[in-house]
């Protein structure tokens, strides 16, 4: 039974998107999918209706006390369990929850600049593993407990420190772009590690994609292989578990 990681973001979840559909498949089929949800542009929409602009840094989220109380509403209120009860709507056994609960994820401020964004000290998957053994579907909004108080975690990062500590055999990220670009603006097959910190330094990779090879490569180091694929295609998940996957691996 393989630990498959899955970071999903709203963006690849369009009118005709199939992910839920092949999460559903994958847990059916005898693999063992744990979602970690995003939900960025619609924390930038409601902090708009609550006329909170929107500030990033080196592709994260900057995060003050007065932001802080509409990600975690929007992170682990609508948006989580909107994908479980999808998720359920599709067959799958799904159970919803974020970093706070059961003291998943403990975390510090990553940087002052960046506000109430944690970076995790240390991860509890007690709470993981009952609901997996229990069979079910994690789906986990990325907040966790800081010092004191909440904190708002960048999904992608949150996704790579959980692989990293399960030991999950993959790690996929769904996105909106077709994989990792290199410099000629065609996407990269495959990715080392030198690599992928070459495009970072060169500012080839920018904005969002920062913290997904960042991530990747925190979950390499453990052993787990990580791809970057493009959420938007039909059945993309399922093709990046085939033997023909598309996207970016990281070697």
């Amino acid at each position: 039974m393989k630990t498959i990681v899955v970071k999903i973001g709203g963006s690849t979840l369009g009118s005709r998107d199939t992910t839920l559909e092949d999460l559903s498949t994958l847990q059916h089929q005898g693999a063992s999918p744990v979602v970690v949800h995003g939900g960025g542009a619609l924390i930038t929409q409601w902090l708009q209706v609550h006329q909170i602009p929107s500030r990033f840094v080196r592709g994260l989220r900057v995060t003050d006390q007065e932001s802080l109380a509409v990600v975690i509403a929007v992170l682990a209120g609508l948006v989580n369990k909107e994908l479980v009860a999808s998720l359920q709507g599709v067959g799958a056994r799904a159970a919803g929850f974020s970093g706070v609960d059961g003291g998943l994820v403990r975390g510090r401020v990553l940087d002052q600049e960046l506000g109430l964004v944690g970076v995790s000290a240390s991860i509890d998957l007690t709470l993981v593993k009952a609901v997996r053994n229990a069979g079910f579907m994690p789906v986990i909004a990325p907040v966790g407990l800081g010092e004191p108080g909440t904190l708002n975690f960048n999904a992608d990062t949150f996704a790579g420190d959980l692989a990293a500590e399960m030991g999950a055999d993959l790690l996929i990220f769904l996105t909106d772009v077709p994989g990792v670009l290199g410099p000629d603006g065609v996407v990269r097959s495959t990715l080392d590690a030198g690599q992928a910190r070459e495009l970072i330094e060169a500012g080839i990779a920018s904005g969002g994609m920062i913290p997904k090879l960042n991530a990747c490569l925190r979950a390499r180091d453990e052993g787990t292989e990580c791809w970057i694929v493009d959420g938007r295609e039909e059945h993309a998940l399922l093709r990046a578990l085939s033997e023909h996957p598309v996207g970016t691996r990281l070697l």
